[in-house]
């Protein structure tokens, strides 16, 4: 257990990772801590977790991933394969001076968390999952899964598949975009069940925002957070985030060798009981025995939709905070 300290304020800084620059924010002191976050988001979804770990003593380091915020954004579409995410976590513990390092995530950050824990266990020494259960690689080839998925509506992975479309239903409105986005999978704002799917649209013409919900934000996220949200999203553009999910067949064809692998690192599991992606994979959690034997406790918050640090802050960090305390160093 490391004693608690008194939080300094959070530093922003850039360091050089084979995404060419990668932004993060730092707080505290101690056995480091990388939090990476998911879509669409920046490491601002982690504001709440960075000062609750740095006073519990440790480094907590949020990063942009490549293609997001302050990060480098590369231009090709597949240099966001999950390899080179991978790569660029590997390369910002080494900037920061460590050797070994918690990673955390949610989202596709808890893909490319656990990804980080398979690949190199040398550097990642435990793995907490947020969202998203681990799903070893293998199995079918995605983009086929996704295209059976929905009958004669289509998948919003697949929608997100061609180069320049869901970008011309997002761009002209982000900030309306995003806060529709962000109330259609949160817990106290997603459509009831019987609603029409927000991840689906219609195969003709449709939008993911003809589903969302208008007119009304999600409890956790105020109007001066969705200002921070939508101005990074402003200076960006879209594509940098999509570009991840554009590589998920070239992320199966890469990761074949580690087919069905087990993650052994101690790790931490926390899902939404409204989440689709907690209900979706559900077998995932319920294999985690297998696929996780390092698994110290899983949780399933009642209520609580997909952005599950920032819906119920205080429950996250107490669970992280206490399965912190029980790692080794």
């Amino acid at each position: 257990m490391h004693p608690p300290v008194p939080s300094a304020e959070p530093r922003h800084r850039t360091v050089e990772a084979p995404a060419g620059r990668l932004h993060l924010v730092e707080q505290g002191t101690g056995p480091l801590v990388l939090l990476v976050h998911g879509f669409p988001e920046t490491w601002y979804s982690w504001r709440r977790q960075l000062p609750a770990l740095a006073a519990a003593g440790y480094r907590a380091v949020a990063l942009d991933v490549r293609g997001y915020g302050r990060s480098s954004k590369p231009a090709a579409t597949d240099a966001y394969r999950m390899l080179d995410l991978v790569a660029d976590n590997v390369a910002l513990v080494r900037a920061l001076g460590e050797e070994r390092a918690v990673i955390v995530g949610h989202d596709w950050g808890s893909s490319i968390a656990a990804s980080c824990a398979l690949l190199h266990p040398e550097v990642f020494r435990a793995v907490a999952l947020l969202s998203v259960p681990y799903a070893p690689p293998g199995g079918p080839r995605p983009s086929d899964v996704f295209a059976r998925m929905g009958g004669d509506q289509e998948f919003y992975v697949s929608y997100f598949q061609e180069p320049g479309r869901a970008e011309a239903e997002m761009e002209p409105d982000l900030r309306g975009w995003l806060a529709g986005f962000y109330a259609a999978m949160s817990g106290d704002t997603m459509p009831t069940p019987g609603e029409p799917d927000p991840h689906f649209v219609a195969r003709t013409g449709g939008r993911l925002r003809d589903r969302f919900p208008s007119g009304t934000l999600p409890s956790w996220l105020a109007e001066d957070d969705l200002d921070v949200y939508a101005a990074e999203f402003e200076r960006t553009g879209m594509t940098g985030a999509l570009n991840r999910y554009r590589n998920m067949d070239r992320d199966w064809e890469d990761l074949a060798q580690y087919a069905g692998a087990p993650i052994r690192q101690p790790s931490l599991f926390i899902g939404g009981a409204l989440d689709a992606s907690t209900t979706w994979m559900a077998d995932a959690i319920d294999t985690h025995p297998v696929t996780l034997p390092g698994l110290s406790s899983s949780t399933v918050l009642d209520g609580c939709g997909h952005w599950i640090q920032q819906e119920r802050p205080e429950e996250v960090n107490r669970l992280l905070t206490s399965w912190l305390a029980s790692l080794q160093d």
